[in-house]
Formats: C-alpha cells, sequence, structure tokens
C-alpha cells in the first residue's frame, strides 16, 4: 500500500465513521468498518514511508559507453568529509 492508496482508505474510513448517519444495513455496523478502514489506512502509510526512509539509494554515474549504477560506499567517520 503506497501513500495515496493510505490516505484514500483513510478518508474512506473517515467518510463511514462520522459523515454516514443511515445506517439500514443488518449485521453490518458501517462505523465499525469505518475505524478499521482507517487503522490499516494509518498502519499503511507508516509502513510506506519508513519503507521508503530505508530504501537504497544509488548514485548513477553517466559515462561514454553507457550508464554505470554505483552503491555509494559507506561514510567513514574518520574522514573529515562527511
Amino acid at each position: 500500500m503506497r501513500i495515496g492508496s493510505s490516505l484514500f482508505v483513510i478518508a474512506l474510513g473517515a467518510i463511514l465513521r462520522f459523515a454516514v448517519t443511515n445506517q439500514h444495513t443488518h449485521g453490518v455496523n458501517l462505523s465499525t468498518i469505518g475505524v478499521i478502514l482507517m487503522i490499516v489506512g494509518a498502519v499503511g502509510l507508516v509502513l510506506s514511508l519508513a519503507l521508503m526512509t530505508a530504501r537504497r539509494r544509488t548514485d548513477v554515474r553517466y559515462r561514454r559507453d553507457g550508464v554505470t549504477y554505483v552503491e555509494p560506499a559507506a561514510a567513514d567517520p574518520i574522514d573529515p568529509r562527511y
């Protein structure tokens, strides 16, 4: 679940929870479904943000013969440039 779909599920859950007043369904409580959708959307949003920050970063170097993808070296704590 990405950020956009998480926000959509949260909005759908909020509509079911707070905006729907005529609950003429038998055996299903739309308010409870709205709360569940908001919780699932919030969990999906947190997970997608956590995975987005933990992605591996690669540097792209362009050469005459093509493109080379290089993983950046780990920062050396002794090196003053880092």
